[in-house]
């Protein structure tokens, strides 16, 4: 490997949720499994490859994916399992090395520069990390190495499913130049529309336009986009920081205003946010309660022609609480959040309902008061089973599943 020159490895996991599904439920090996969407207002989070064949992929309305594969296998997400299984992808990963960035629990890159040596090359290494992965989980990971993080990354899509692709230094600009532009970062519909419009439809194509007649169509990023289409990117490998905030959300099927219903789902979502703040090892010193009404805003005078179409505007409302001392407790941050909701008084049903915990600190600063009566620890064991058994086993009596996961279609995110 020349002098200077990074590898990097970027590892994705084979349509991840849908095949964890079918680990666990081994008679759905083989057959069209789909999470999330079976709802009214669902959106398709996974879809297995037997699904895929249909036309079925992520972010897809519930409706249209039934429409395409009325014989799919429609699954509640467990992102309780989910995580769990992302953790132990992880710790293979660091068997590799240090330097990762997770993009989401089913990818991240690895800086492997410094390991190459214990493995003899990069090939060998990403057998071995495929192989690793394999036996720690009974999963499939695809994988795809090169000098930097946009040709890794597409590497490794082209090489799907259960791929390898190594590309080689020197030869990033030829793996790239016969591929559709929108294989770029940065470049969607309408960028890639109005760059077809100047006759540029392939990556090599771009690398070869001159970057002011790219301007033309992408303004003052046209030198970066033509540089990428070179294979030239200089981004490093950013190791994992430490998140800002941690959330849960769901849209209701139907919009609500009683309290019994609204509390059934805050209580879930803050006994969710509380095991992902102790698995992460934080204490949050903040809650917010998210509220998005239920009623759409008419759109506004002046803004856009008739004949668009637009997304209904639905007006999100926010509350913050600081508690007493930073907490993991999922009862205290949904006490928090009941109160949040008690006091904002709304006259409007709402669609949408959300808990989050920020100020996060490390569970290492923790300090307990002298006096202060102790808890008993309910949220480790609560966790310890739910790793065990799944999400669905045990709860807390107001967020029992059969109450709360009907009418909701839930949502995460950091």
């Amino acid at each position: 490997m020349p002098s200077g020159l990074r590898t990097v490895l970027h590892a994705d996991m084979d349509a991840f949720y849908a095949s964890i599904e079918q680990r666990e439920h081994p008679e759905l090996r083989g057959r069209p499994v789909i999470v999330g969407g079976a709802q009214a207002r669902g959106v398709v989070c996974a879809a297995s490859y037997e699904a895929r064949k249909f036309g079925v992929r992520s972010a897809m309305p519930g409706f249209e994916a039934k429409r395409l594969c009325p014989d799919g296998v429609f699954l509640a997400p467990n992102m309780a399992l989910y995580g769990a299984v992302s953790a132990d992808v992880h710790r293979v990963f660091e068997q590799f090395t240090p330097e990762i960035e997770p993009l989401a629990l089913d990818e991240a890159f690895l800086d492997v520069t410094g390991s190459l040596g214990l493995f003899g090359d990069a090939s060998s290494l990403g057998r071995e990390l495929k192989e690793r992965v394999r036996k720690a989980t009974e999963l499939v990971v695809s994988v795809g190495v090169a000098s930097n993080k946009l040709v890794a990354k597409i590497a490794c899509r082209l090489g799907k499913p259960d791929g390898l692709m190594v590309v080689p230094p020197g030869q990033e600009q030829a793996t790239l130049a016969p591929l559709p532009i929108r294989y770029l970062w940065g470049v969607g519909p309408v960028l890639g529309d109005k760059l077809t419009a100047l006759g540029i439809h392939t990556i090599g194509d771009l690398g070869l336009a001159d970057p002011e007649r790219v301007a033309r169509a992408a303004g003052d990023r046209a030198l970066h986009f033509v540089e990428l289409a070179r294979g030239v990117d200089a981004r490093g490998v950013v190791p994992e920081r430490a998140p800002k905030s941690i959330g849960e959300e769901s849209t209701f099927d139907r919009n609500v205003s009683d309290r019994d219903t609204v509390a059934q789902a805050i209580v879930a979502h803050a006994e969710e946010v509380a095991r992902r703040l102790r698995g992460a090892g934080y204490l949050a010193g903040t809650v917010t309660l998210k509220m998005k009404l239920g009623k759409a805003r008419p759109p506004r005078e002046g803004t856009g022609r008739a004949s668009e179409a637009r997304e209904p505007d639905y007006p999100l409302l926010t509350r913050q609480r600081r508690v007493a001392a930073p907490t993991s407790d999922g009862q205290l941050i949904a006490r928090a959040a009941l109160e949040l909701w008690d006091e904002a008084k709304l006259s409007e049903a709402v669609r949408l309902i959300g808990v989050s915990a920020s100020a996060l600190v490390p569970r290492s600063q923790e300090q307990l008061e002298l006096f202060a009566p102790r808890r008993p620890q309910v949220g480790p064991t609560l966790d310890a089973i739910r790793e065990r058994f799944g999400a669905q086993v045990i709860g807390r009596a107001v967020s029992v599943p059969d109450k709360v996961t009907p009418s909701l279609r839930r949502k995460s995110g950091d």
